[in-house]
Formats: C-alpha cells, sequence, structure tokens
C-alpha cells in the first residue's frame, strides 16, 4: 500500500508566510494525488505525481516508496521489465533515507519473489531483522516468506519471536492466529485473535473469523462431536496476507 501522509488546511496558510512550509505542503499535495490516481489504477498518472513530489523533497523516503510501487504494478500489469528495474532501484533509494521503511522492504521483498530472487529475498529481511533487533516488523514480513514457500513452524517461530519484542503487534497477533487455526489449534487461534482486535478494532475480518470460530467451538463441544467422533475445521483464505 503506497503512503499518503496526512495534512491540515492550517498549512495552507502558514505558506503565506514561510516559504520552507509551501515546499512541505506541495510534497504532500503531490504524493496525496499521486495515491488517488494509484488507487484507480491510472499508474502512469500517478507516477508523475510521485516524481514531482520527490523533486520537490528529495529526500522523503515516502516519494520514493510510492514511486516504486506505481512503476511495480505497471511493470506487472504490462510485463515491462524496464519498469521493474526502475521500482527495484527505487525501492532501494527509499531504504538509503529510511533504513527501516517496512513497506518498501514488503514491496522489494515481493519483487525479488516475483522475479525468481527469492533468495535474494530472504537476504534482504534476514539482513534487516540483524540490523534491526529491536523492532517486530522485520520478523513478521519474513513469517510471511515463510508462509508463502509453506515452511509454517518457522513462520509461526518468527511471529513470536516478533511478539517477543512487541507484546502488542496486531499484525503479527493476526497472522500468528491464523497459521495456528491452520495448524488445527482453534482455541489459540482465537485467543490470538481475540487479542488482535482488542488492539487494533479496525478488522472486520477478523472480527467476523472470530464469531465463526466461537460458533465452531460450541458446535463441537463435548455432547455435541459428529458422528465419527472429527472435528471440522473450516478453511479460510483472507483476501491479504498479514
Amino acid at each position: 500500500m503506497i503512503s499518503a501522509k496526512t495534512f491540515s488546511a492550517g498549512l495552507l496558510s502558514a505558506c503565506l508566510f514561510l516559504l520552507g512550509g509551501c515546499s512541505n505542503f506541495t510534497n504532500q499535495a503531490l504524493n496525496s494525488n499521486g495515491v488517488r490516481l494509484y488507487q484507480n489504477g491510472n499508474y502512469v498518472q500517478a507516477a508523475e505525481q510521485f516524481q514531482k513530489a520527490i523533486a520537490s523533497n528529495p529526500k522523503n523516503a515516502d516519494g520514493y516508496y510510492n514511486l516504486a510501487s506505481a512503476m511495480h504494478k505497471n511493470g506487472k500489469l504490462y510485463n515491462r521489465q524496464e519498469d521493474l528495474l526502475q521500482a527495484e532501484q527505487l525501492y532501494n533509494q527509499c531504504l538509503e533515507y529510511d533504513p527501516d521503511h517496512a513497506e518498501c522492504y514488503r514491496g522489494l521483498a515481493v519483487l525479488l519473489t516475483e522475479t525468481q530472487r527469492q533468495d535474494a529475498s530472504f537476504r534482504l529481511l534476514e539482513g534487516w531483522a540483524s540490523r534491526s533487533p529491536a523492532i517486530a516488523e522485520p520478523r513478521i514480513e519474513l513469517a510471511r516468506l515463510l508462509e508463502e514457500t509453506n515452511n509454517l513452524p518457522q513462520a509461526s517461530a518468527r511471529l513470536v519471536e516478533a511478539l517477543a519484542i512487541d507484546p502488542n503487534n496486531s499484525r503479527a497477533l493476526t497472522a500468528l492466529g491464523r497459521l495456528r487455526e491452520l495448524s488445527g489449534d482453534t482455541q489459540q487461534a482465537l485467543s490470538n485473535y481475540q487479542r488482535s482486535l482488542s488492539i487494533n478494532r479496525f478488522q472486520p475480518n477478523i472480527s467476523a473469523r472470530i464469531a465463526s470460530l466461537q460458533a465452531a467451538t460450541s458446535v463441537s463441544a463435548p455432547g455435541m462431536t459428529p458422528p465419527n467422533g472429527t472435528r471440522t475445521v473450516q478453511q479460510w483464505q483472507p483476501n491479504v496476507r498479514y
């Protein structure tokens, strides 16, 4: 997801007095315009706005990330290798200005995987985790990549590491709940989901999942077991991983 920093109308009046403030306002407005175009699938037009945003503030990591995302999407959509190469370069520029830009690491890891360089994707995220031992995000991104390669035990281990660093990380709790549900540990999955939702209530998919698991748990309670004694586990595939 591309970045759009929020800004207040008060900045506009400040621009009348402070020239430096105008530059910041312009940068945010250009990024916001680009985000709207991106969300509508107008990746080329979005890229033009992001290029202008970078020109107005060459040290803003979000501008490079946004432009990389637009080029990445356009490259995939039209099979344009030159766009994918430029996107890779822009992701790396973003990380020069913000070495812990989580969205940028995610975008670059996805691009490397899509271009048949999964080993490089792992090295990228492992290096980030090594350089930033005090933040949870590198472990969460590694867990995502490990799950995509069907290494569920290692994915779970990485999420446990992430929660040891940040016990209130709702993304890690949601992801761990999903892995535990896939493994058949319904009660622990439900606990993870509930805790995640208590931290971040804006997760409608998780609210629905909790209700479904609670209903399934009630049905499979003692005295209500299916005739053959087996447990029914509902499959769940979210639209967005983590």
